[in-house]
């Protein structure tokens, strides 16, 4: 090789590094900006005794997908919807943590097909673990450990619990001590690699909560956003049976409403929406109908209203506490809970420190301060302490 050739080759072999370089530290999080947005918010500032009562309750949330992302989560962040210093600020005391692990290019509420996976690129650029840029499965175990690293690094900020009586334990902490209480979920039972096993190897790695479904249909479910929207596959039913043995709650968003339907028949236990919205407020195929509201209700779940405008119709706290109220007046109070959907690609007027604006909103709407409790977090509290 002569000294020219050299020259090329040093010069392309940092050009490369620099490429490279800015793939794994950039890309991660400009996506994650571009994705997740807080808009301005619309509604008026909270009354000083509006605070003042928000910061009595213990506030719960169903769904935050901030995992995916790779987003330090004990510093604060002026992007996205939230991290550890913005839910302890909004009150949060108990956080879902879902994790995604496969999206479809071109993904929409319509129709998808699950031949095609954003995700793996955004695992490479994060140096994950070579299994998780082929393994669904991988992918949910390597954002569970991450949750659950940061929870050893900074037990101050952050304890993550796998059942009732550690959930009772963390709780019985005075609200000025407790760290946020974090609880591991997944969207969509294609997170098994289409295994029935993987199910013991998710329930040993602290999954407390499994989706049937996300954007696509898979060997489990059908998708409400799937190409045929079938119910249960029959591995399905059995992957239900199993995961009700092992007090694992199913999460019916995104699901089919024929899949619905099959859970609704199944269930011995209570089943939960995490994060959706409902007909009668935005006539979305994402929302549920009020039957499946009410026979939801009627297995002792819950139903998380979510934040974003595809779900509500809009993103002001109005649009979300008009949608619980409708939900409420179907379901009853006892059956209503937050289910943001935080950091899942979405665009929110409500981020963590915003909760307070959602506080107003349902005093606004008529809600009494016991009701709002419940909505807010006792609900959900409630559910995962007899679970």
């Amino acid at each position: 090789m002569n000294s020219l050739s050299r020259r090329i080759f040093r010069l392309s072999l940092g050009l490369l590094i620099i490429a490279a370089g800015i793939f794994f530290t950039v890309v991660p999080g400009y996506v994650d900006r571009q994705f997740n947005q807080l808009l301005p918010m619309q509604a008026p500032p909270p009354a000083d005794s509006v605070r003042a009562f928000h910061n009595t309750l213990r506030i719960g949330d169903m769904h935050d997908d901030i995992l995916l992302w790779g987003r330090e989560l004990t510093t604060q962040h002026d992007y996205g919807h939230t991290d550890l210093p913005r839910l302890k600020k909004g009150g949060v005391s108990l956080q879902v943590f879902s994790v995604v692990t496969k999206t479809p290019a071109n993904i929409n509420y319509q129709r998808n097909s699950g031949d095609t996976d954003q995700i793996t690129l955004l695992m490479i650029a994060r140096l994950a673990p070579w299994r998780a840029w082929y393994s669904l499965t991988e992918r949910a175990l390597y954002q569970a450990r991450n949750l659950k690293e940061t929870a050893r690094a900074h037990p101050e900020m952050l304890r993550v619990v796998t059942r009732a009586p550690e959930l009772k334990q963390a709780l019985a902490l005075p609200a000025d001590q407790r760290p946020v209480i974090g609880l591991l979920a997944i969207e969509g039972m294609h997170a098994l690699d289409g295994k029935l096993t993987n199910l013991t190897v998710l329930d040993s790695a602290g999954y407390r909560m499994i989706g049937l479904a996300h954007f696509f249909d898979n060997a489990f479910s059908g998708s409400a956003h799937g190409e045929e929207k079938y119910g249960l596959t029959d591995l399905g039913r059995k992957a239900f049976k199993e995961m009700e043995k092992r007090n694992i709650l199913i999460d019916l968003a995104h699901a089919s409403p024929a899949a619905i339907d099959d859970a609704l028949e199944l269930a011995t236990r209570p089943l939960v929406v995490s994060h959706t919205g409902v007909k009668g407020t935005c006539d979305s195929p994402r929302n549920l109908s009020d039957e499946h509201i009410r026979r939801i209700a009627a297995t002792g779940g819950l139903i998380g209203i979510g934040f974003w405008g595809e779900a509500v119709c809009g993103s002001a706290p109005e649009a979300v506490a008009r949608a619980m109220r409708y939900a409420a007046d179907i379901a009853g109070v006892d059956h209503i809970a937050l289910g943001s959907d935080w950091d899942g690609a979405t665009k929110e007027q409500i981020g963590a420190e915003q909760l307070p604006y959602l506080t107003a909103a349902l005093m606004r709407e008529g809600f009494s301060r016991q009701d709002i409790a419940k909505i807010m977090g006792e609900n959900l509290i409630r559910l995962l302490s007899n679970t």
